[in-house]
């Protein structure tokens, strides 16, 4: 019932930016929070940053100063911009939104992954 459309990942040498987009749709009422999540190889996944409805954003400390989540313009969609990159952000990030579909039920959905690989 809620489809998600990432973009934005690549290679990116150390020192580069990316920006990572996500587009949630479907039957949603709200979407209270949406976050961006990563996981590197053997590693779990972890909460990169979020951002509420009402604007407040979370991140966590190795991407503070570096990273910046907005929501776009545009319903229901979400960014991600990454600067200054280092090798250890190489991961596969993660949309998640969480909110209230349609019909007053919660939910939380998973983007199919964008990879995002910072090297020389």
């Amino acid at each position: 019932q809620v489809q998600l459309v990432e973009s934005g990942g690549g290679l990116v040498q150390p020192g580069g930016s990316l920006r990572l987009s996500c587009a949630a749709s479907g039957s949603i009422f709200s979407i209270n929070v949406m976050g961006w999540y990563r996981q590197a190889p053997g590693k779990q996944r972890e909460l990169v940053a979020a951002i509420t409805s009402g604007g407040s954003t979370n991140y966590t400390d190795s991407v503070k100063g570096r990273f910046t989540i907005s929501r776009g313009n545009a319903k229901n969609t979400v960014y991600l911009q990454m600067n200054s990159l280092k090798p250890e952000d190489t991961a596969v990030y993660y949309c998640n939104p969480r909110g209230v579909l349609s019909g007053y039920r919660k939910f939380e959905s998973w983007g199919q992954g964008t990879q995002v690989t910072v090297s020389s």
